[in-house]
């Protein structure tokens, strides 16, 4: 029996396993998909060791930078991001994995958002610089759009939360939570430090968390107005895309 799984620390919000679980089972896969929560990335090598059958595994907080350093080699995109969230693995002769790493979260927002930003938003605003930021404005800037971040402290192309203007917040209609504020695990009943009262019908609120679908952030943007999208379907498009680079 092939494995697949996942790695990132805490892993009660992941979705994944149910997910591919099922498929597996629906589709007649002879496979299972395992979370693996692991307080350090220093015991990657411990699983790959006790699981001979692992053929690939997905990637999630806080490792998609940290994976990096046991990949024998990256896509172009992923080199580019300079972050995984997809991993595929193969064995050499005398059976040691050799790790290749891949970004699937470019594809699901990018495929997830097109529809809603075309022709309406041309500038955005990345709540965050963690490894998902980076695949959101990689995304972004296929899509044509401007990009600022948005973090506590300023760098470059980078701006602290404190530094948030009504003319920044009008002028950049599209925003993008890439922090892990509101998520299950991560404190539900919080949300980025933006200034909510200046949004309005014009503004897109997008959050890559998708447990719960509808975070306290999503629902201050709602409040005023704003259109907002959960990151649901940037999720599920992205697990579709990993099940296509571990079998491709």
């Amino acid at each position: 029996m092939k494995k697949y799984g996942i790695i990132g620390y805490p892993l009660a919000q992941s979705a994944s396993p149910a997910f591919f679980n099922k498929k597996f089972k629906d589709e007649g896969i002879d496979a299972e998909y395992i979370p693996f929560e692991i307080e350090s990335i220093e015991q990657l090598p411990r699983i790959l060791e006790e699981n001979p059958e692992l053929c690939g595994f997905n990637v999630t907080i806080p490792y998609k930078q940290q994976v990096m350093e046991y990949l024998a080699g990256l896509s172009d995109g992923a080199k580019e991001i300079d972050a995984v969230n997809v991993v595929k693995v193969t064995r050499d002769g005398n059976g040691k994995a050799q790790l290749h790493g891949y970004n699937s979260d470019v594809i699901g927002f990018r495929n997830s958002i097109e529809e809603l930003v075309r022709g309406k938003h041309s500038k955005a605003l990345i709540l965050g610089t963690g490894g998902a930021s980076k695949a959101i404005a990689y995304a972004l800037k296929e899509l044509g759009i401007e990009y600022l971040f948005v973090s506590r402290n300023t760098g470059e192309n980078r701006i602290a939360y404190s530094q948030l203007t009504e003319e920044i917040m009008q002028s950049h209609t599209l925003i993008v939570n890439c922090t892990p504020l509101g998520m299950v695990g991560h404190g539900i009943d919080q949300c980025p430090d933006i200034p909510y009262g200046i949004l309005g019908e014009n503004h897109l609120l997008y959050d890559i968390v998708y447990n719960p679908e509808n975070t306290l952030f999503l629902q201050k943007g709602a409040a005023q107005g704003a259109t907002t999208k959960s990151g649901y379907e940037m999720w599920y498009l992205q697990a579709l895309a990993s099940w296509e680079i571990w079998n491709g």
